[in-house]
């Protein structure tokens, strides 16, 4: 396993807007994440054509990054969302550092 920060990608069908009450929710699970330990950061992503939506997060180490995944599929499954995809990356730091990445 690797100690080096490594980024999770995640990806699933989203459910469309659903007023005052699941922005609420959705909030709350912000405030959730951000209390995730070992994560660094997450961008929240949305396509509304595609009806998909997900996030790129960087955790300190891949172990971190898995852990997370396996919370947060069963927090979506539970959800009733499925069709989840996640992928595991590092990064080149000294490229990432060149085009002002968020690391």
């Amino acid at each position: 396993m690797s100690d080096q920060p490594t980024l999770v990608i995640f990806d699933f069908p989203a459910r469309p807007p659903g007023g005052p009450e699941q922005e609420a929710a959705i909030h709350a699970l912000a405030e959730d994440i951000a209390s995730e330990p070992d994560l660094l950061w997450k961008i929240w992503t949305e396509s509304t054509e595609e009806k998909r939506a997900g996030g790129v997060y960087l955790f300190r180490s891949r172990a971190a990054a898995q852990a997370y995944h396996a919370k947060h599929a069963i927090r979506l499954a539970k959800a009733g969302i499925g069709g989840i995809e996640a992928t595991y990356r590092t990064y080149n730091a000294p490229l990432t550092a060149i085009t002002r990445g968020p690391v």
